[in-house]
Protein backbone atom coordinates (compact mmCIF):
# COMPACT_ATOMS: atom_id res chain seq x y z
CA UNK A 1 0.00 0.00 0.00
CA UNK A 2 1.65 3.24 -0.91
CA UNK A 3 -0.15 6.02 0.89
CA UNK A 4 0.31 10.21 -0.55
CA UNK A 5 -1.10 12.58 2.38
CA UNK A 6 -1.83 16.09 1.00
CA UNK A 7 -3.60 19.16 2.49
CA UNK A 8 -1.62 20.96 4.55
CA UNK A 9 -1.10 24.58 4.45
CA UNK A 10 -0.65 27.92 6.53
CA UNK A 11 -3.95 28.84 8.21
CA UNK A 12 -4.97 31.25 11.70
CA UNK A 13 -5.78 30.06 14.64
CA UNK A 14 -9.07 29.22 14.67
CA UNK A 15 -9.45 27.79 11.55
CA UNK A 16 -10.33 24.52 9.69
CA UNK A 17 -7.93 22.38 7.39
CA UNK A 18 -9.14 19.02 6.26
CA UNK A 19 -6.46 16.61 5.13
CA UNK A 20 -6.70 13.83 2.58
CA UNK A 21 -4.60 10.09 2.60
CA UNK A 22 -5.06 8.73 -0.61
CA UNK A 23 -4.27 5.15 -0.52
CA UNK A 24 -2.95 2.94 -3.46
CA UNK A 25 -4.03 -0.57 -4.10
CA UNK A 26 -7.35 -2.50 -3.87
CA UNK A 27 -7.24 -3.76 -0.26
CA UNK A 28 -7.74 -0.35 1.83
CA UNK A 29 -10.66 -1.32 3.36
CA UNK A 30 -8.77 -4.20 4.84
CA UNK A 31 -6.59 -1.46 6.72
CA UNK A 32 -7.19 0.37 9.92
CA UNK A 33 -5.88 3.90 8.88
CA UNK A 34 -4.53 6.47 11.53
CA UNK A 35 -3.25 9.72 11.53
CA UNK A 36 0.11 11.09 13.73
CA UNK A 37 1.84 13.95 13.95
CA UNK A 38 5.42 15.26 14.63
CA UNK A 39 6.39 18.76 15.86
CA UNK A 40 9.45 20.62 15.38
CA UNK A 41 12.23 18.70 18.00
CA UNK A 42 9.34 16.72 19.44
CA UNK A 43 8.62 13.05 19.23
CA UNK A 44 5.73 11.62 16.75
CA UNK A 45 2.55 11.32 18.37
CA UNK A 46 -0.47 9.42 17.82
CA UNK A 47 -3.44 11.93 16.73
CA UNK A 48 -6.51 9.94 15.48
CA UNK A 49 -7.14 6.49 13.75
CA UNK A 50 -10.43 4.93 12.11
CA UNK A 51 -10.54 0.87 12.25
CA UNK A 52 -11.69 -1.68 9.17
CA UNK A 53 -15.13 -1.57 10.78
CA UNK A 54 -15.37 2.58 11.51
CA UNK A 55 -14.25 3.05 15.20
CA UNK A 56 -12.73 5.68 16.05
CA UNK A 57 -10.25 6.87 18.31
CA UNK A 58 -8.54 10.12 18.96
CA UNK A 59 -5.85 11.54 21.17
CA UNK A 60 -7.03 13.83 24.08
CA UNK A 61 -5.44 16.82 22.86
CA UNK A 62 -7.59 16.55 19.58
CA UNK A 63 -10.76 15.09 20.79
CA UNK A 64 -13.61 17.24 19.84
CA UNK A 65 -12.11 19.37 17.52
CA UNK A 66 -10.32 16.86 15.28
CA UNK A 67 -12.34 14.04 12.88
CA UNK A 68 -11.22 11.33 11.02
CA UNK A 69 -13.44 9.39 8.52
CA UNK A 70 -12.95 6.81 5.29
CA UNK A 71 -14.04 6.62 2.04
CA UNK A 72 -12.90 3.04 0.84
CA UNK A 73 -14.47 3.56 -2.28
CA UNK A 74 -12.42 6.45 -3.17
CA UNK A 75 -9.25 4.65 -1.32
CA UNK A 76 -8.92 7.77 1.12
CA UNK A 77 -9.11 8.78 4.55
CA UNK A 78 -9.75 12.32 5.76
CA UNK A 79 -8.50 14.29 8.83
CA UNK A 80 -11.23 17.23 9.70
CA UNK A 81 -9.21 19.72 11.97
CA UNK A 82 -11.69 22.41 13.52
CA UNK A 83 -10.57 24.92 16.06
CA UNK A 84 -6.93 25.22 15.25
CA UNK A 85 -4.47 25.28 17.22
CA UNK A 86 -0.94 26.81 17.32
CA UNK A 87 0.41 23.76 19.04
CA UNK A 88 -1.24 21.55 15.86
CA UNK A 89 1.72 22.45 14.21
CA UNK A 90 3.32 19.94 13.07
CA UNK A 91 4.33 17.50 10.08
CA UNK A 92 1.12 14.73 9.73
CA UNK A 93 1.26 11.46 8.92
CA UNK A 94 -1.13 9.24 7.55
CA UNK A 95 -0.46 5.19 7.93
CA UNK A 96 -1.93 1.65 7.77
CA UNK A 97 -2.00 -1.24 9.82
CA UNK A 98 -4.13 -4.54 9.19
CA UNK A 99 -5.38 -4.82 12.61
CA UNK A 100 -8.13 -2.96 14.47
CA UNK A 101 -5.99 -3.62 18.04
CA UNK A 102 -3.43 -1.25 19.15
CA UNK A 103 -4.39 1.45 16.55
CA UNK A 104 -2.18 4.14 18.74
CA UNK A 105 0.23 2.73 18.24
CA UNK A 106 2.49 4.18 15.39
CA UNK A 107 5.18 1.33 15.51
CA UNK A 108 2.54 -1.49 14.94
CA UNK A 109 2.04 0.61 11.31
CA UNK A 110 2.75 -1.38 8.66
CA UNK A 111 2.64 1.81 5.86
CA UNK A 112 3.65 5.50 5.83
CA UNK A 113 2.36 8.45 3.87
CA UNK A 114 5.18 11.30 3.18
CA UNK A 115 3.66 13.78 5.67
CA UNK A 116 2.08 17.02 5.27
CA UNK A 117 3.16 20.08 6.80
CA UNK A 118 0.35 22.03 9.05
CA UNK A 119 1.32 25.64 10.19
CA UNK A 120 -1.22 27.30 12.76
CA UNK A 121 -0.21 30.86 13.50
CA UNK A 122 -1.52 32.60 16.43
Amino acid sequence: VQLQASGGGLVKAGDSLRLSCAASGRTFSRYSMGWFRQALGKEREFVTAITRGGSTFSADSVEGRFTISRDNAKNTVYLQMNSLKPEDTAIYYCAAKGSDYGVERGYEYEYWGQGTLVTVSS
